[in-house]
């Protein structure tokens, strides 16, 4: 009986591997086992990566804040301690938006706060 090989299967898998590495330097793109390895790193990364994202942006956004804040005499951390006093519910998101882009709203809550 001949050896039964699925190489549909294979060949598809392999052509997955290097549709992905569509746009690699040199032989990952176009060498299975060497687009193998940089597809899965690669695909860490990617993992890795959108986990820090969420913590640079909100990095970012406190500082945004924090130096909207002190064109109003308050440090950041006196700023979000009376938001929560006041029960004032915006996120620091919305916060860091207003500050860079509508400084006046912005304004008004440093006021609320005061």
């Amino acid at each position: 009986m001949p050896r039964s090989v699925n190489s549909v299967a294979a060949k598809a898998r392999r052509k997955k591997v290097l549709k992905q590495a569509k746009g690699y330097f040199g032989r990952r793109k176009n060498v299975h086992t060497v687009a193998k390895n940089a597809v899965d790193k690669a695909l860490q990364y990617a993992y890795i990566h959108r986990r820090q994202n969420k913590r640079n942006f909100r990095a970012l956004w406190i500082q945004r804040i924090n130096a909207g804040v002190r064109e109003h005499g308050m440090s950041y951390s006196q700023f979000m301690g009376k938001l929560h006093e006041k029960n004032i519910e915006l996120d620091r998101k919305v916060l860091a938006d207003l500050a860079m882009n509508h400084p006046d709203t912005f304004k008004e809550i440093c006021n609320q706060v005061k």
